[in-house]
């Protein structure tokens, strides 16, 4: 579903270059969900924005369903850190916005709104504005926005570092469960190694800039998957473990 070849990218300022990222090879299949973890400024977010189509590389090829990248796709969404939903517009009116960009029959997409509101654990907050939210309610509400037009590509750059431990917790969890419903195809950037293990098919360690893949992690737990006392907890460990001997070393 997404690849990248040989793909490199330098950010070109007064000082000179600063490459972000160098030669960066990466097969994701349909439906997979990948997290991308790596020390601060190895290139996880322009990893993103390369696949999203909002820059292009400096070399290599970028594809999604076998189409080069030049620009942005609808099929491709996109959830940043900052929810970014529009303060003048409810909860319902901000889902809905993919709808009016893409030009898409309101009617049939309200009823689309309403089940990723109720999904998510915002019914009865349809009328409020964002800023009668908490943080992390405002984060469902753009979580559902990115997923009103069942996207094909779901990209997520660190949506939840901006919230307290618990709410992490539950969003990564609804996440989970989202994702095992869905099957978006999934790019997940993260600095938190038991999100990571807690959501991913495969975690790929970034290299400190420039980045490169320097392994790639089969995570290979049956879902639904918690930090709490389970069957697996065992297996999360070692895998918890594991990724943070690659980021220290």
């Amino acid at each position: 579903m997404i690849s990248l070849v040989e793909v490199s990218h330098a950010f070109r300022g007064r000082a000179g270059a600063v490459e972000a990222l160098a030669e960066v090879d990466l097969e994701i299949g349909e439906g997979e969900f990948v997290a991308v973890i790596g020390r601060s400024g190895c290139g996880k977010s322009t990893l993103l924005r390369l696949i999203a189509g909002l820059i292009t590389p400096s070399s290599g090829r970028v594809r999604v369903d076998g189409v080069m990248v030049t620009r942005p796709r609808p099929d491709v969404a996109m959830l940043f850190q900052q929810p970014a939903l529009l303060p003048w517009r409810s909860v319902r009116d901000n889902v809905l916005l993919p709808a009016e960009i893409l030009r898409l029959p309101r009617p049939a997409y309200a009823e689309r709104a309403q089940e990723l509101i109720e999904t998510v654990g915002l019914a009865g907050f349809e009328k409020r504005l964002p800023h009668e939210l908490s943080g992390g309610m405002q984060q469902r509400a753009a979580l559902c926005r990115a997923l009103l037009h069942r996207p094909r590509v779901l990209l997520m750059d660190e949506p939840f570092s901006a919230l307290d431990a618990l709410t992490r917790e539950e969003l990564a969890g609804e996440l989970q469960r989202i994702h095992m419903d869905l099957r978006p195809t999934t790019v997940f950037v993260t600095h938190s190694i038991q999100e990571a293990v807690l959501l991913a098919d495969r975690v790929v360690v970034l290299s400190p800039r420039p980045g490169q893949v320097r392994k790639i992690v089969e995570i290979a737990i049956p879902r639904p998957r918690s930090f709490g006392h389970n069957a697996h907890l065992e297996e999360v460990t070692e895998h918890v473990a594991e990724l943070h001997e690659l980021l220290l070393t």
